[in-house]
């Protein structure tokens, strides 16, 4: 069971990593975001170290969101979803490879290109690991979150923005406390980390069987 779900790791890799933009669209879109709000907005120290924390986490939902779409789209095209559902797997650890899968191809990185942006916006050290820590804890969530999204819209022709509409309520909560714990005073960031983490554990646990019970209803 656990080469099997390993497998489907590799070859989600292997897919983004050959599809349009491969493992450079989320980072590359995630430094495009982090670039065009200075041009726009006032560009002293004092207004990028306070924009910052909101720039990060809405470019790195925005970079999560876009490579979404075909998530599901290959394998339901190339009948690779239907041959998941025959396998050792259930659909809820299928789902969850899957996940993984685009975490590491989209979420290392986006969090590997966070200190470039915190350093171009001129943030401190403590501030900079906070940062990071928020999108170490944040990430999961948004992909497990985006993954439902994924599922419910899986066969649907330009599903992105329906996706769009579905995901952005959902992770709102994530971007919340995402920008709280790096804007808010160090001795309260723990806060929001914490609910970050919370965050996480409860996508981790319900996500996984909901975007498998979502499957098996698209193959029925």
């Amino acid at each position: 069971m656990i080469r099997a779900f390993l497998a489907i790791v590799l070859r989600d890799l292997r897919l983004h990593a050959t599809s349009g933009g491969g493992l450079l669209l989320a980072p590359g879109f995630f430094a495009l975001v982090a670039t065009l709000f200075p041009l726009a907005l006032n560009p002293a120290p004092a207004t990028l170290r306070l924009i910052a924390p909101a720039v990060v986490w809405i470019g790195g939902l925005l970079a999560v969101l876009i490579s979404l779409e075909r998530i599901f789209g290959e394998d339901i095209e190339d009948g690779s979803l239907d041959g998941m559902a025959l396998g050792l797997l259930p659909l809820s650890l299928v789902g969850l490879a899957k996940a993984l899968g685009h975490l590491i191809a989209f979420g290392v990185p986006l969090l590997l290109t966070a200190p470039l942006v915190a350093l171009a916006y001129q943030l401190d050290g403590p501030t900079t690991a906070r940062l990071m820590a928020s999108l170490a804890l944040g990430l999961p969530a948004l992909t497990l979150i985006g993954l439902f999204a994924a599922a419910l819209t899986a066969g649907l022709k330009r599903a992105g923005a329906l996706i769009a509409l579905i995901v952005v309520p959902l992770e709102l909560p994530v971007l919340i406390f995402g920008v709280w714990s790096v804007a808010a005073p160090a001795q309260e960031a723990h806060t929001g980390l914490l609910y970050l983490a919370l965050i996480t554990l409860g996508a981790l646990i319900l996500l996984p069987a909901a975007v498998g019970a979502v499957l098996r209803l698209v193959l029925e």
